[in-house]
């Protein structure tokens, strides 16, 4: 589950947050884009569960052609920051802990997850994909993006890893304050390796900068 100083930061980030998909790399950008326009034709028509929603960039982009998001995130002043967008479907915001989700079995068409599987620690993948999985309805979607290596910049500022394999990176927020965070990379192979067991992957895409992958319940 996820630690403390995680959720700590990530909350003391909010104002902040949204500026990493808007830093002027101009193939980064392009491949944010893309996968932004695939994913408005994946939600089409869908009933969508928009879980650790964050700021909202990516509950905004599919309110253009969802039927319906409930979108999800255990901060507070992440969903402060979410409910200021203006949305083209109806999309209502709850706060919840990814192990304990308040939605009925079998309720959604798809479930999306940004940026949020890197720090999933190892040893909880079990545990956490069967929470996924349950209010998916069956054969329904799940998709997932995250960052590579590269997207982190050229300061990685790895502090360790932990018996389980799981990489700790520090982060700073422009108040220079610090924290420890759990932050893992992964290899095209080694998300193959990952989710195979659980799902049917129907489509990974792995660039430069980013990953995505349409896994099938």
């Amino acid at each position: 589950m996820a630690d403390r100083e995680l959720i700590d930061y990530y909350r003391a980030r909010a104002a902040e947050y949204e500026q990493i998909y808007y830093r002027h790399v101009p193939e980064r950008r392009r491949e944010i884009d893309e996968q932004a326009e695939d994913l408005r034709e994946l939600v089409r028509g869908k009933d969508i569960l928009d879980l650790a929603c964050g700021t909202g960039y990516w509950t905004q982009r599919m309110a253009r052609t969802a039927s319906f998001i409930a979108a999800a995130d255990i901060s507070a002043e992440m969903l402060r920051e979410a409910r200021k967008k203006e949305y083209d479907t109806p999309t209502a915001f709850v706060m919840a802990d990814l192990y304990s989700l308040p939605f009925r079995a079998a309720s959604f068409d798809m479930i999306t997850l940004g940026f949020w599987f890197s720090h999933q620690p190892k040893q909880e993948y079990d545990l956490f994909f069967r929470q996924l999985a349950q209010p998916l309805k069956d054969d329904g979607l799940i998709w997932m993006i995250d960052n590579n290596p590269l997207a982190e910049g050229s300061q990685l500022n790895s502090v360790r890893t932990d018996v389980y394999g799981n990489n700790y990176k520090r982060r700073y927020l422009q108040t220079g304050e610090e924290y420890v965070i759990l932050k893992n990379h992964f290899s095209e192979d080694q998300l193959k390796e990952i989710f195979a067991p659980y799902f049917t992957i129907r489509r990974l895409v792995f660039r430069t900068y980013y990953w995505s992958i349409l896994l099938v319940k």
